[in-house]
């Protein structure tokens, strides 16, 4: 007897839709990511690094047989910390010749956003990730089925869409009311690019920043720091405002925004803003989804990533857990399919798989919403701050999942 296999149709290629196109992929079974991107190199400037724990981001390569990619191409000396007030005091250090005697289970090397993308779509079919498709619309057609149309006019239908597209899902309507709450924190993303970070002038940050990660965090404001693959040096400037504060289009206008924000903080941090890449300056206000959020399952459709449980970066989360979430969904439908499972099994797992991310997002997004509670906090002192992140840099068992 045949199996008639689902259509399954994947929207958003980021960490998630890949890792779950991937596992789809590997173990037989079909399925077409759906990219409003024109393709590879659209955005591949854009994101800065990420480190990924053994349970979680690295789990997803492993199972695929990724992890020879993933050690090519990341980072382990990356896996390196430092914490400092607003004036440049190293208040915390966990330095990466610390992680040469660590269970390589407790490590989280760090791999450009661009250079994971770049690993999961050389392993699935090129014809499987089609770019330029931006969903503009969905409806359903009844038992399970939904039609899709896309802003460049095709039109697909499919026994199972996957949202995987991010804080602003078009498809997350489908199942849930929920839509991204501002957290009252704003800022701007910048970086030095690799020219510029290998000035003379420029050693003193180099060197405070060294291979890994820097936050400076005081009053309620951060900047964040790291170092990328290629030598660029990354930050992302936070503080509380309102939601319409915009940082500038004007690169001059934006960097004297900035440099007002952060008055008075050390004099090299005045010195990154004003040397940073023209071409690379970026509004980052920051959006949730609720705590805990979960919906009644819905034949045909579900989330995964951002579009599930949005959360802020301050818990080194949402690619960890969006990648789970791809693996873990992958895993459960293709033992339903492979094992010739009906349309109704296939809904039960799914939902089943729903109820059991809904638990362990859960957890991950109340850590990250307490950590930025306490970082954004006006009255916060660096003290605080140091012992919030010791709960995750001394905790192994935090390091190895999300």
């Amino acid at each position: 007897m045949t199996t008639v296999l689902p259509g399954i149709a994947i929207i958003g290629g980021g960490p998630a839709g890949l890792t779950l196109l991937l596992t789809l992929h590997r173990r037989g079974i079909p399925a077409t990511v759906y990219e409003r991107e024109s393709g590879f190199s659209s955005r591949a400037h854009l994101g800065g690094t990420l480190d990924l724990g053994w349970d979680s981001g690295q789990r997803a390569l492993r199972e695929n047989g990724l992890e020879d990619e993933f050690k090519k191409f990341s980072r382990p000396e990356g896996d390196e910390f430092k914490m400092c007030d607003g004036a440049g005091n190293v208040l915390l250090a966990k330095r990466a010749e610390e992680n040469a005697d660590k269970d390589p289970r407790d490590l989280r090397p760090e791999i450009d956003r661009s250079k994971l993308r770049k690993i999961l779509l050389d392993a699935v079919p090129a014809d499987a990730v089609k770019w330029g498709h931006g969903l503009s619309s969905i409806r359903s057609l009844g038992g399970g089925k939904h039609e899709l149309t896309f802003t460049n006019g095709t039109t697909v239908v499919s026994d199972l869409v996957v949202g995987a597209e991010g804080g602003h899902s078009r498809v997350r309507p489908l199942v849930s009311p929920a839509t991204p709450i501002y957290h009252g924190v704003t800022g701007s993303e910048i970086s030095i690019s690799p020219d510029v970070a290998a000035r003379p002038d420029m050693k003193d940050i180099v060197k405070l920043v060294g291979d890994g990660s820097l936050y400076m965090s005081e009053g309620g404001k951060i900047m964040a720091f790291q170092r990328n693959g290629d030598g660029r040096i990354r930050a992302y400037a936070w503080f509380c405002g309102p939601e319409e504060w915009k940082t500038p289009s004007e690169p001059g206008e934006a960097r004297a925004a900035l440099v007002e924000q952060f008055k008075g903080w050390a004099p090299w941090t005045r010195k990154f803003i004003e040397s940073c890449d023209d071409a690379a300056i970026y509004h980052r206000p920051l959006y949730y989804l609720p705590v805990g959020h979960r919906w009644e399952h819905v034949a045909g459709v579900t989330l995964i990533g951002d579009a599930a449980h949005l959360v802020s970066p301050f818990g080194g989360a949402g690619a960890n857990i969006a990648m789970l979430d791809g693996l873990e969904l992958g895993l459960v439908l293709a033992g339903c399919i492979v094992g010739g499972g009906e349309a109704e099994e296939r809904e039960a797992a799914v939902a089943a798989w729903e109820e059991k991310m809904f638990v362990s997002a859960g957890k991950a997004a109340a850590v990250c919403m307490e950590n930025i509670t306490t970082f954004t906090s006006s009255a916060q002192t660096p003290d605080q701050a140091v012992e919030k992140a010791k709960e995750f840099i001394l905790n192994p068992a935090a390091r190895r999942e999300a």
